[in-house]
C-alpha cells in the first residue's frame, strides 16, 4: 500500500511539475491537451519520470519536457515539420558562465528561405519572403539549442522568417521572458534596385565593389554596408541596455546583420564582413564587458546538428 501511495504521490508531483512548465511556455500546453488519446499514456509515463527525477537542474528538465513535446507532436501527426526527439541531445560548444559585469548575446541568423526567383535564385535583402519547411525545421532546432539558457530578452527583425524564430525561441523558455521585442534596426540589408536579380545580372564586379563598400555602386533605393552595420549597432547597443549585467539576450535576425555584429566583435572591417560565414539558422555567442566594452565571442555559426538535410543558401 505505501508503495502504491508513493507512486500515485510521484505522478502527481510529475504532472503538476510538467503542468507548470508547459503552462510558462507561453501556448505549448494547448497544443499538447489537443493531442490524440494515444498519447496519454506517453504524458502519464512522463510524469511518473519527472515526479521520481531527483534532478534539479532546470535546463535538464526543459529538455525532456521539450523531448516529450515533440514526440508527442509528431506521433500525433501534427506537422511534418517536427523534429527527433534526438535533437535534445546534440553536441554543443562549452561555454563559460557570463562574467558578472559582462551581458551575453546568442546572433541567430533564420533558416532556409523560399526564394522568389524560384530555379533562378535572385537576390532579396529587405523583402519579406518565407521561410521553406526545412527553414521552420532549423528554426526549431536553434530554438532548442537555446532552452539550455535563461534569457532575459528575445529580439528580431520585424521580417517574418525572423519573427518566426524568435517565437520558437520565446515559446520554449521557461524563465521572466514575456514579450518578444522588434527592432527596425535588424532587418535585413535593403538591395533596393537589386531585389529580383541574379547575381549575374547585377554583375560580380559591382557585387565585388558592393563588399568593399565602394558607395558609388549602392543600388538606388537600397543601403550600403556601413549604414547598415551603423543602424545594427545602433539596436545592438538599446538591446544591451535593457540586458542586466550577467544575462543572456538573443537576436534573431539575418545574414547581413550578424555579419555587421560579429565583424564588429572580431574588429573586421566593414568591407570584409562579406567573407564571414554565418550558415542558416545558426548561433553565434558574443559576450561584451559592460566596463571596458571589450567584446569575446565564444563561437560563430554554430548549427544544431539534428539530421537535417543541407539548407540552399544562395543569393540574399
Amino acid at each position: 500500500l505505501s508503495s502504491l501511495r508513493c507512486l500515485l504521490f510521484s505522478l502527481v508531483r510529475g504532472l503538476a511539475q510538467v503542468q507548470g512548465i508547459l503552462a510558462k511556455a507561453g501556448g505549448m500546453h494547448t497544443r499538447v491537451i489537443m493531442l490524440s488519446f494515444s498519447s496519454i499514456p506517453a504524458l502519464v509515463l512522463l510524469g511518473l519520470v519527472q515526479g521520481f527525477s531527483t534532478c534539479r537542474d532546470v535546463s535538464s528538465t526543459r529538455a525532456f519536457v521539450s523531448r516529450f513535446y515533440s514526440a508527442a507532436s509528431s506521433s500525433s501527426g501534427e506537422s511534418s515539420s517536427g523534429l527527433e526527439i534526438a535533437r535534445v541531445d546534440m553536441e554543443v560548444p562549452e561555454i563559460p558562465a557570463i562574467p558578472p559585469m559582462s551581458k551575453r548575446l546568442f546572433l541567430v541568423r533564420h533558416g532556409e528561405v523560399i526564394n522568389p526567383g524560384g530555379d533562378r535564385p535572385v537576390y532579396y535583402g529587405a523583402l519579406d519572403v518565407p521561410l521553406s519547411p526545412l527553414g521552420e525545421m532549423e528554426a526549431k532546432a536553434a530554438a532548442e539549442y537555446l532552452l539550455r539558457f535563461d534569457l532575459q530578452n528575445v529580439a528580431a527583425s520585424p521580417l517574418s522568417r525572423a519573427q518566426f524564430g524568435a517565437r520558437e525561441v520565446l515559446m520554449l523558455q521557461n524563465s521572466d521572458v514575456e514579450d518578444l521585442i522588434t527592432y527596425d534596426g535588424f532587418m535585413e540589408l535593403d538591395r533596393g534596385a537589386w531585389c529580383g536579380k541574379t547575381g549575374d545580372e547585377i554583375g560580380s564586379t559591382m557585387l565585388a565593389r558592393f563588399d568593399a563598400c565602394d558607395l558609388s555602386v549602392t543600388p538606388e533605393g537600397g543601403e550600403s554596408y556601413p549604414a547598415l552595420k551603423d543602424r545594427v549597432l545602433k539596436a545592438r547597443d538599446d538591446l544591451l541596455e535593457n540586458t542586466d549585467c550577467g544575462k543572456a539576450s538573443v537576436i534573431v535576425s539575418h545574414l547581413q546583420v550578424t555579419r555587421s555584429m560579429i565583424s564588429d566583435a572580431l574588429g573586421i572591417a566593414t568591407s570584409k564582413m562579406a567573407k564571414l560565414n554565418v550558415a542558416t539558422a545558426s548561433v553565434t555567442c558574443i559576450d561584451l564587458c559592460s566596463i571596458t566594452r571589450e567584446q569575446t565571442v565564444h563561437f560563430q555559426s554554430f548549427k544544431p546538428e539534428v539530421g537535417l538535410q543541407k539548407s540552399k543558401d544562395m543569393a540574399n
